[in-house]
């Protein structure tokens, strides 16, 4: 399986990635950088998927990764239920241009309505 680094060692990887999608699922949009976006986006969808399913076993594999128990019910509850006939493709990844500052390129990263 490949992935992208991102410039830190696993620990730091995981946290952030954690991080960005649970913030990403309770917003349902989020910016950050292109790299961070395209990963956010495999782990949300998987975790959509895990919602569509909607079992106690999927339940608590999605809270063993996301770290905030409401957006595990908002996952459960809202998202899974909206995407029951849709077959993946549940978010889209928009280019906006170059941060000030560094030009690390900034993308969107939303759910598809």
């Amino acid at each position: 399986m490949s992935y992208r680094k991102i410039g830190r060692d696993k620990d730091q990887r995981k946290a952030l990635l954690r991080n960005l999608t649970t913030s990403f699922l309770r917003d349902e949009k989020i910016e950050t950088t292109e790299a961070k976006a395209k990963e956010v986006r495999k782990i949300a969808e998987k975790m959509i998927t895990l919602a569509k399913k909607n079992t106690l076993a999927s339940r608590r594999q999605a809270l063993s990764y996301l770290t905030d128990e409401d957006v595990v019910t908002k996952l459960f509850e809202n998202i899974g239920p909206k995407f029951q006939e849709r077959q993946g493709g549940y978010t889209r990844v928009l280019k906006k241009g170059p941060r000030d500052g560094d030009g690390a390129p900034i993308a969107i990263i939303e759910l598809v309505e």
